[in-house]
């Protein structure tokens, strides 16, 4: 994977893609799960961006693994690369339950059942992922900026 782009360092330029597409598929998940009309109207939504998601993320963080090896290292670089690193697990939930959600929704719409409990399974995945999700990423970001800005802030 480059380093660069343009000469600006690529773990930022992904990073703003990741920080949109995680939790916007966390939400539209959520309101998959909660609000039958949005999940009729989305279809194939929320699982797409969950899987674009779960894309991105390896992406971003062997990008920052890159620019970690070219900036100095400090104590909120570090915990910045620790958090960013447990993003992975939430989004392959996120994604796995997103899937199913809709690969059992299509079923049913086709007349056919699903298990009750997979139906339940799936649900409560997709709600705890989602919302793990998002406060990871919350957290990742915090700790980016406080990397990134901490030196400029103090002066």
């Amino acid at each position: 994977m480059p380093e660069t782009v343009f000469g600006l360092p690529l773990h930022p330029l992904i990073v703003h893609g990741t920080v949109v597409i995680v939790p916007l598929a966390a939400i539209t998940v959520l309101l998959a799960v909660l609000w039958p009309r949005f999940r009729n109207w989305a279809g194939p939504l929320p699982a797409g961006l969950a899987v674009v998601g779960l894309v991105l993320v390896p992406l971003s963080t062997s990008s920052g693994e890159n620019l970690e090896r070219s900036v100095e290292e400090t104590r909120l670089v570090e915990r910045h690369a620790e958090l960013g690193d447990q993003l992975l697990p939430f989004i392959a939930v996120l994604a796995v339950a997103a899937v199913g959600l809709w690969l059992v929704g299509r079923r049913e719409r086709s007349g056919s059942s699903s298990p009750k409990g997979l139906l339940i399974v799936l649900v409560a995945l997709a709600v705890v992922a989602a919302v793990g999700t998002t406060v990871q990423v919350v957290r990742i970001g915090h700790s980016g900026a406080e990397a990134a800005w901490s030196d400029v802030a103090r002066s």
